[in-house]
């Protein structure tokens, strides 16, 4: 805009000027080793401005060349750019269908052009992984993370997910440990580092990072619950493993009092004791857990004590029946307990109440077994009997 004015006015100044200096035009002389070229002044003008003019004319000519070419490989990135975006909608229509090999395919045309390219190069490395094709998901995977640049986070999330696909968990784990210290509540980096813990049995780990699972609502409180148990009893596991029984019983002292008075562990916890055969250790959990809450997962256990005081299960199980009222089970522990050390009387007495409450097979033959020690045999026959009967009747197909 600038240059046509300024052509505009040196017209302007030739037309105002141009009839003054007639017939005064001067006289101008340039002159060189081989040539001289004489003119007027007011051709000297016409010249300078004809000059400018061509130059103006060639740098208009020129600009519009270049300018079709910027349009035309505009037109061409365009072009590549709409055919990425076709064929990444295409991929994720095979997606759905499980078309791994389709997915791959056309996540990788044009995907130096896609909107994402990242993204591009992240689903085709899934896709051939899902293939079995770990070299061709390993080359998709550099490739992202080459046009990460500095974002490197959903690169890492699919590397270490790839991982666990091929069992490497043990990379997984490594490699959630270092996710976990740049998004430590990142949803998808927590259920990632849930399995890789949970495979390499990284108990410790596991429950360090409830508290944010919890905080994200990664799974339901029953799942999160459930993963708490198995780390717990991994972890008593491991203190088993390394030190056997009494580094077992370190273990259990050295944790919280909150921990301890947990029943799920307390149950856990005695199962390990029996398993180790120290079954008096076993039995102080379990009653201590009975002082505070009633929970039938510890009766269970009490028939599997060989317990040198069984005075003290018995007078537990009389007060739990006193508190909670006859319930079968009770019962029918209590007279398991009365059998093991003889007092068939008041064992079949216990087996008697439990089945007036609700028919057991388990509880007739244990009832027949005790009328059989006190010379009832006809009785214990009918127990017997019934006791079969019931187990019929709850098996058909047998």
């Amino acid at each position: 805009m600038i240059k046509v004015l300024l052509l505009f006015l040196l017209l302007i100044a030739g037309i105002v000027l141009g009839p003054m200096l007639a017939g005064h035009q001067g006289y101008v002389l340039i002159q060189t080793d081989n040539y001289n070229v004489e003119t007027s002044v007011t051709g000297l003008v016409i010249i300078l401005i004809l000059t400018m003019v061509v130059l103006f004319a060639i740098e208009w000519i020129l600009r519009r060349v270049f300018r079709t070419g910027a349009r035309t490989r505009g037109w061409f990135v365009g072009r590549k750019s709409s055919r990425a975006r076709k064929q990444t909608k295409a991929a994720l229509l095979k997606l759905a269908e499980g078309d791994y090999q389709q997915v791959e395919k056309l996540m990788l045309k044009n995907a130096d052009h896609a909107e994402q390219p990242v993204v591009n190069y992240l689903l085709a490395a899934e896709a051939a992984q899902q293939r079995g094709d770990e070299i061709r998901a390993n080359q998709h995977l550099e490739r992202a993370a080459e046009l990460a640049d500095s974002d490197q986070l959903p690169v890492e999330i699919t590397r270490v997910r790839l991982q666990l696909v091929r069992n490497e968990n043990h990379a997984a784990r490594h490699g959630v440990d270092k996710l976990l210290e740049t998004a430590p509540r990142h949803p998808e980096v927590l259920r990632l580092a849930e399995m890789a813990y949970v495979r390499t049995g990284a108990w410790g780990s596991l429950l360090d990072i409830l508290p944010a699972m919890d905080k994200v609502q990664v799974g339901d409180e029953a799942h999160r619950a459930m993963l708490q148990q198995q780390a717990w009893i991994g972890l008593m596991d491991q203190a088993m493993a390394d030190q056997g029984n009494d580094g077992l019983k370190t273990w259990w002292k050295n944790q919280s009092r909150k921990t301890r008075h947990e029943t799920v562990l307390q149950v856990a916890m005695a199962e390990h004791l029996i398993e180790c055969d120290d079954h008096d250790a076993a039995q102080e959990i379990i009653l201590d857990g009975l002082k505070r809450q009633y929970d039938e997962r510890l009766i269970l256990l009490m028939p599997r004590l060989k317990s040198g005081n069984p005075e003290q299960l018995e007078k537990a199980l009389r007060q739990q029946i006193k508190t909670q009222g006859d319930r079968p089970l009770l019962n029918s522990t209590l007279g398991q307990l009365l059998m093991k050390h003889g007092e068939w009387q008041q064992a079949s007495e216990a087996f008697r109440e439990a089945l007036k409450q609700r028919p057991d097979a388990f509880d007739y033959a244990w009832l027949a077994d005790c009328l059989d020690r006190l010379h009832n045999p006809e009785e214990a026959a009918l127990m017997r009997r019934d006791g079969l009967l019931l187990t019929l009747q709850n098996n058909p197909n047998s």
